[in-house]
């Protein structure tokens, strides 16, 4: 598949128009137009719909929307590396043979991660790549620490030499027991006020102020007698009625459990799940990664945060 004829589509698709598209390639409009022709002839089908109005895709062309950015991402990535041979170091090199250390917290950013992460062992089979858990006081120490390279983590980051990727933007969601009180208005929802004096999970004194700051919105002081590390520490004693958590409304998708139910919070501001890297990496892995990653994102981001 010819990636300009592609890249030609993507910028059809994204200015709604076969001239803006041309002057944003540096091509004229008969070069633009001839590249999506020859697409379509090797799908056997059309792929956008020329009206009257904005120029828009197709069913089939929307499905290729999403593969034609994995595509060019991986593409501009692979040309950043091959460029990176030429001056690798030796720790580059050592980055290399040691391959990607991918950093999850949780369930990361939802169909994100997994995604990303499959794409990555298409795109780079020979390079090992670990998986390594997180625990809610790894918001950046892991990376800090070179314990990881890639790290997904909630909400985002600030802080100096990390750099951050928004993946998905969530509404607040608190985990009660079942037999809370609140737990009739898992359908309806809830107010800040209602939730902000629970019996939260208590964190480790190391924990970042981010995250606490997250888990508890800001404000709470209430604090249980449980101490948790991971979602499977909250839902423990959340479903044994020891004390509640908080999360993004994914959370629920990827964490169903027995005696424990979720309740959206109606007025708390939406958080951010994100990709965190370090400012100054020079592995071409961790650039491959995030570049497929962010263009995922794009796809997948409004799916992940329904």
């Amino acid at each position: 598949m010819d990636l300009r004829r592609l890249s030609s589509f993507l910028a059809v698709v994204e200015e709604e128009h076969f001239g803006r598209a041309a002057a944003r390639l540096f091509l004229s409009p008969a070069a633009v137009t001839q590249h999506v022709q020859q697409l379509e002839r090797e799908f056997g089908t059309r792929l956008l719909d020329r009206g009257h109005g904005p120029v828009v895709p197709t069913a089939a062309g929307q499905r290729l929307v999403s593969h034609a950015r994995t595509l060019l991402a991986a593409a501009n990535a692979a040309v950043e590396d091959v460029t990176e041979a030429a001056h690798t170091t030796s720790a580059a090199v050592a980055a290399a043979a040691r391959g990607l250390r991918v950093g999850v917290m949780g369930h990361g950013s939802a169909e994100v991660t997994p995604a990303a992460v499959s794409a990555f062992r298409r795109a780079r089979p020979d390079v090992p790549l670990r998986l390594v858990q997180l625990t809610f006081t790894e918001h950046v120490s892991a990376l800090r620490e070179n314990r990881v390279d890639v790290a997904f983590v909630r909400p985002a980051v600030t802080a100096d030499g990390i750099e951050v990727d928004v993946l998905t933007t969530e509404r607040r969601i608190v985990a009660v027991s079942a037999g809370s009180p609140l737990a009739d208005a898992a359908r309806v929802g809830v107010r800040i006020a209602d939730v902000i004096d629970l019996p939260y999970l208590r964190l480790p004194r190391h924990t970042p102020r981010p995250f606490t700051d997250y888990l508890y919105f800001d404000a709470g002081e209430r604090r249980a007698p449980d101490c948790a590390l991971t979602p499977h520490d909250v839902l423990t004693s959340v479903a044994a009625g020891r004390g509640a958590g908080s999360g993004l409304k994914s959370f629920a998708r990827y964490y169903p459990w027995p005696g424990t139910v979720y309740v959206p919070v109606l007025d708390a501001p939406c958080a951010h799940s994100v990709l965190a890297t370090r400012a100054a990496d020079t592995n071409p892995e961790v650039r491959i990664f995030r570049a497929l990653t962010v263009a995922l994102a794009r796809e997948l981001g409004p799916l992940a945060s329904r």
